[in-house]
This record gives C-alpha cells, structure tokens and sequence, in this order.
C-alpha cells in the first residue's frame, strides 16, 4: 500500500473495541467505519520503510548475539563435565586465548602445561592457575561436541560482522546521532544502533518527552478507582526498546559520580532495585528525546543535583532532628574563613 496513494492506518485494538456481545466481522465493520467519521480513531506510529528494515535487521542481529551467548553456556557445559574450569580464570572463552585452547583441546591436545602456553594477553599472568583449571578427563565425546559448537560460534561471529557492516550503511545517515547517544553513560555504539532503530531520529512525531517515553512503555501505570491507587506497573510498550534501555541503565550506574547513580541509590532506597532501573531507564529515555529533538549533547546533573534541589528540605530535616534532641537552633549565611 505505501507505494500507492493510500492513507493507512494502525490502531490499537483496544482503544476501539466495541461493546461484547455484539461481535461480527460486518458490525466490527461498521463500528470502525462510524469511529472514523467522527474522528474517533488515533492512529499509531507507523516507521517508514527504511526505518522498519533497520529495525529488522538489528534485532536479527540482537539474536544472533544472544544465541552465541547460550552457545558458549552449552561450552561451558561440556567442559565442567570434564572437570575443565577454563572460565574461572578466563573472563570470556570465546576470545583469543579461550578459542586457541578449545581448538587446541579439540585436535587432541590434553596437557595443561601444553595448554597454558597459548595464553595471550593478560592471561599469561595467571598461567598457575590456568595449569590447575586444565587439568580435567576429556574423551572423544567431549571433544565432538567442542568442536561443534567452537564451529557455530566461528560461523555466528562471521554473520554478526556481516550484519555490523550492513548496520553501518544503513545508518550513515543517522551517524551523528548515534555518536550523541554514545556519550550517554551506559550506552555503546550498538545500543545506540539498536534505540535509533526502534525511534528514529524525527522526535516531531510525538508531542513531548512525556508521551515519548508512554510510548515506550516507561512510565508507571496510572490505575486509580474510588480513591485508591492501584497497580502502578509498567504499561506494554516496545518490548526490544524497553530491553535496551534496562541494559544501558544497569551499565550506566556503574557510574558513581553521575547523576543515574544518584537517582538510582535515591529510589532503590524507598522502592527497590528494579523499579530504581526502570526509573533510570526512565530518564535515559527522556535524555534521549531532548537530544534527539533539539539536536544537543548530553549533560550530566551531576552526583550534587538533588543535594542542590532539596537544599531547603535537607536543612529543614536537620535542624528538626537537632530540635528533637533538644538543641536550640538558629541558621546564619555566614561564610566559613578559608583555611591557611
């Protein structure tokens, strides 16, 4: 249809769902058709095409990424059952050294001390214990199955460059803005990839920060009746959005003198530590929407922000607590002399 000039439009079944009961292809028909002509309907954001193959290709990509990762699980599987503890000392098996002794494993080589040689890197520090991780029975079984998965890791990391190579093309266009989102702490080249994916660059497409991130699916949900408040979880959104953002917080509160960190230890006090992330998630989000449509850089509030908001309310509860222990208290703006 987007070839012709025609005006399509997706709606959310649940916003014009009729009343039960009254269920037949012809009045759903008429129903729909009655919304329309009353201006009824709200159509839902539809990408165009090229940001749809983009979205297509990034979470293939996102796949294929997750199936290496169950891969080198099911490695590591096999080689526990052989009573081999490669990763105890090695961070990733899938990297230089890890892939050199799996093959080296897999052409027959069962020596620890032969092994250990092929340590590279970083790795040739802890050649002891890398000796003493090696040292376990493996058959002819184990290594059939090594070299199995060894070969489909080898093959899915040659089909993820392909897809980073092709990402790449297709995201010339947007290459200033993903190097924007990359200064966001917490967020990567490829995070920055796989949101532009899911939103675009063109923010004009939605009314503000606060509808952009209902979109989304970031907000807490607003289910109030007589009086009382009800579930306050989040609303189904783009579940592939949503995923990224989580990741990019959890990574982004590493950050201890940042203002995500702050707000993170802030809410996960009172609320816990995965409403504290999605509350990241949350501003990240917001963060993003500003960049994207005033086309400027990330600034950080910095760890002092809400320290320098709630000043007012600070002193207040200090000097409650002190007039509680039965000081007098009174405040002055006097400025303390420098030290010499």
């Amino acid at each position: 249809m987007e070839g012709r000039k025609v005006k399509v439009i997706i709606v959310n079944a649940q916003h014009v769902k009729n009343l039960p009961g009254r269920k037949t292809d012809v009045k759903d028909a008429e129903w729909l058709a009655d919304l329309v002509r009353h201006g009824l309907v709200k159509a839902s954001y539809i990408p165009n095409r090229e940001q749809r193959e983009l979205r297509e290709i990034t979470r293939y990509r996102q796949e294929l990424v997750e199936e290496r990762a169950r891969e080198l699980n099911r490695i590591q599987g096999v080689l526990e059952g052989a009573n081999i503890k490669l990763a105890s000392v090695i961070t990733d098996i899938s990297g230089k050294t890890g892939i050199s002794i799996l093959k080296a494993i897999i052409s027959g080589e069962s020596d620890s001390v032969e092994l250990s040689k092929l340590a590279q890197g970083n790795v040739k520090n802890k050649i002891p214990l890398l000796q003493r991780a090696l040292c376990g029975c493996i058959g002819e079984h184990q290594r059939q199955m090594l070299n199995h998965q060894v070969r489909h890791i080898e093959f899915m990391s040659e089909e993820i460059e392909r897809l980073d190579n092709e990402i790449l093309k297709k995201t010339e266009h947007a290459a200033p803005k993903i190097e924007m989102l990359d200064e966001i702490p917490g967020i990567g080249r490829r995070s920055a990839e796989r949101i532009i994916a899911e939103i675009g660059i063109d923010m004009g497409q939605f009314e503000n920060a606060a509808h952009f991130s209902s979109w989304a699916g970031m907000v807490p949900g607003d289910n109030k009746s007589a009086g009382k408040k009800k579930s306050t979880r989040i609303r189904k959104g783009n579940e592939h959005l949503k995923t990224t953002l989580v990741e990019c917080a959890q990574a982004a509160i590493r950050k201890k003198d940042g203002f995500l960190y702050v707000r993170y230890k802030k809410i996960a006090a009172r609320r816990g530590g995965k409403r504290a992330i999605i509350a990241v998630a949350h501003s990240m989000l917001v963060a993003i929407y500003h960049m994207l449509k005033n086309n400027e850089s990330f600034k950080d509030l910095g760890c002092n922000y809400f320290e320098e908001k709630d000043k007012d309310k600070l002193i207040k509860r200090h000097v409650d607590a002190l007039k509680k222990y039965g000081y007098d208290v009174a405040l002055s703006d006097s400025i303390l002399p420098e030290a010499v």
